[in-house]
């Protein structure tokens, strides 16, 4: 099955956290939602 999306090398950094390289695909047929408060990069990221 192939990809609709693929995602790699995204990271994030927190105060006194950082999250590095989180990779994920999305098969193609699948579903996926974003949520997070304003500001946490929902639209940055799609």
């Amino acid at each position: 099955m192939n990809d609709y999306l693929e995602v790699r090398n995204l990271s994030k950094s927190f105060e006194g956290l950082r999250l590095p390289d989180i990779p994920f695909t999305l098969p193609k047929g699948y579903i996926m939602g974003l949520i997070g408060p304003n500001g946490s990069g929902k639209t940055t990221l799609s």
